[in-house]
């Protein structure tokens, strides 16, 4: 029997797709007026409002009769219209969907009070996705009527007892995927499905318990990169699931205005603080400074250049430990480890995080660049925890290599000093029907396996059946820190007199810079040892110019993992080519002959 987290794993897909064809066919409407890219910047925020407008149906006439009632009262009015709506939000508006669709020659007017009447928490909200404009657009074109009437329809109901939270962020993000493809757009954000987000979550409580006190849970829990907050929502579920009276605040800050605004919508819905979801650049505007948490849970953006945020990046680099990017500065083509710095610096002293990153992160950078001295902050200070490949074809936005980081500060005493690594690329399921570049599933016994590996914390080896019949394998490997270190070293060959001899100068000899090399040696080896070995009896007048050495860390997941196989041998080898062209000269033989 399914457990509910699985039930809702299948059945959020199907309701949402379902729901996203809906609210697409509005598009149609939309044609020749916008362009199809376009149809987002009409669509998305229309969700929005009806999303608002179907929680407000059931109190509409309560909330015209307390506008009405305490209409004298204007700076008590607020508290009274929120009680009569009963959400942190209202619209005085006499009109709703239904009366709007009555009176065509007065459409854009009447839509106009509509949203009028919104409270200011919700005007926000359209503000920032510039609504107005597109409503503009709309008259001009002579569509608005019409689009009002598609989300009029019956079979639209967007209330949170027809479409959960859930449901509501994926739907959603369903349409973003749809209007970036219709661009040709690389969005950049590659939307986390359910199943890769409750592997996060159940990595992050394993064997966790910093956030219980006599009294139950207590935490808070960050994203950087929210999207509709569905890593948020997970989280809270999974915090409940272990304490049913579990207290979970969630903060989280965007830059897509659309995806914020049903983020904060839903957050309002259900009751939550809409001042922890905050609108900006987390990177140059970090609405968050002096915050800590318990937990930080985040899908950042991967291959996108930060160039617009350098000005206030570098400046805040600059401040040292004070800021957020103290260590180092990766290039400026890929900026996802400027999140991976932001969340670390928002931990609390017993904080974890789990974010994902692409393969670059792992060992992209020599020694002594940024990429490099993350790495190396991170290392250093003990905060690795683990890393875990995912599965390829994961997402629905890309199809390349993707690894989840736990970052624990509050290692316990055996994973001290030591890098877990889990190869979980063969852990899945395929899916009957792609979704995107998403292919595979991580389903329930995959998930299991993952986790179980995490959670015992060996270097072995776990096979086992997913749910399809199809067989998955898990690798763990647990290494130490330093070995993921080395020392870059210059090694100098001197100049020759003509008999032979180094050339020197002050005493000491002089280098040949058209014969200097390099040397990569492992922090768990002395340096003059490795010379000794792997130098010096090919060279043996070289030196180390321990001035330019410098330290590098990198983790190679891939070399750390890879087997050996022999390869076959010669005479095997020809023999199975002689066969094959036997064989092909065999049915060229048949096919010119004429022979049956």
């Amino acid at each position: 029997m399914m457990s509910p987290s699985e039930q809702k794993i299948n059945e959020v897909g199907r309701r949402a797709q379902e729901n996203a064809n809906l609210i697409w066919n509005a598009a149609n409407s939309l044609f020749g007026a916008f362009k199809p890219h376009e149809y987002g910047l009409v669509i998305l925020p229309m969700c929005v409002i009806k999303r608002f407008h179907d929680c407000l149906l059931p109190t509409h006439d309560a909330v015209l009769e307390a506008n009405k009632q305490y209409e004298s009262f204007r700076e008590l009015k607020v508290g009274f219209l929120k009680e009569a709506a009963g959400y942190q939000f209202y619209n005085t508006s006499k009109f709703t969907f239904s009366s709007l669709i009555t009176d065509p020659e007065n459409i854009e007017d009447n839509f106009r009070d509509y949203l009028a009447g919104f409270s200011d928490n919700v005007q926000q909200i359209l503000s920032r996705m510039n609504f107005q404009a597109q409503i503009d657009r709309m008259v001009e074109a002579g569509v608005l009527y019409q689009v009002i009437v598609d989300f009029s329809a019956e079979n639209l109901d967007m209330s949170p007892t027809h479409i959960s939270t859930v449901d509501m962020g994926y739907i959603f993000e369903n349409l973003v995927q749809r209007f970036s493809e219709s661009y040709n757009e690389e969005a950049g954000a590659h939307f986390t499905s359910r199943d890769i987000i409750y592997l996060m979550c159940d990595l992050l409580l394993t064997d966790n318990d910093i956030v219980n006190d006599d009294d139950g849970i207590h935490c808070t829990v960050y994203d950087m990169t929210m999207g509709t907050s569905q890593m948020l929502t997970c989280m809270e579920e999974r915090l409940k699931q272990l304490d049913s009276k579990a207290t979970v605040q969630t903060f989280g800050q965007e830059i897509n205005p659309f995806t914020m605004g049903i983020a904060v919508a839903d957050t309002m819905i259900h009751g939550g603080d809409p001042d922890n979801m905050q609108f900006g650049d987390t990177l140059s505007d970090d609405k968050f400074t002096g915050y800590q948490f318990d937990f930080v849970i985040s899908n950042p953006p991967f291959g996108i250049d930060w160039k617009r945020e350098a000005t206030a990046v570098e400046a805040e680099h600059k401040k040292g430990e004070a800021g957020r990017f103290a260590p180092g500065l990766p290039s400026k083509s890929d900026g996802q480890m400027l999140f991976l710095m932001n969340g670390v610096k928002k931990l609390k002293d017993t904080g974890r995080m789990a974010i994902i990153q692409n393969g670059s992160s792992l060992f992209t950078g020599d020694a002594g660049s940024g990429q490099s001295e993350i790495r190396r902050y991170l290392i250093e200070n003990d905060w690795i925890d683990a890393i875990v490949q995912l599965p390829n074809d994961s997402f629905y936005n890309t199809g390349i290599a993707t690894y989840i980081w736990i970052i624990n500060k509050d290692k316990p005493e055996n994973r001290k000093g030591k890098v877990q690594l889990i190869d979980a690329s063969k852990c899945c399921q395929s899916r009957r029907k792609p979704i995107g570049n998403k292919r595979v599933d991580i389903a329930k016994n995959s998930r299991d396996m993952i986790v179980r590996a995490y959670g015992e914390y060996n270097t072995e080896t776990y096979e086992g059946v997913e749910e399809d019949g199809k067989s998955i394998i898990c690798k763990s490997k647990i290494l130490d820190g330093i070995s993921l270190g080395y020392r870059k070293v210059v090694v100098e060959t001197p100049i020759y007199n003509e008999d032979g001899t180094p050339v020197l100068k002050r005493g000491k000899k002089v280098a040949n810079t058209s014969k200097r090399d390099t040397e990569n040696i492992s922090l768990t080896e002395e340096v003059d040892e490795y010379i000794s070995r792997e130098v010096l009896p090919y060279n043996p007048d070289a030196w180390v110019d321990e001035s330019k050495s410098k330290i590098g860390y990198e983790i190679p997941f891939t070399r750390t993992f890879y087997e050996y196989k022999e390869l076959e041998a010669s005479a095997d080898i020809a023999k199975r080519i002689a066969d094959r062209e036997q064989s092909l000269m065999a049915k060229l033989h048949t096919l010119f002959s004429g022979e049956a």
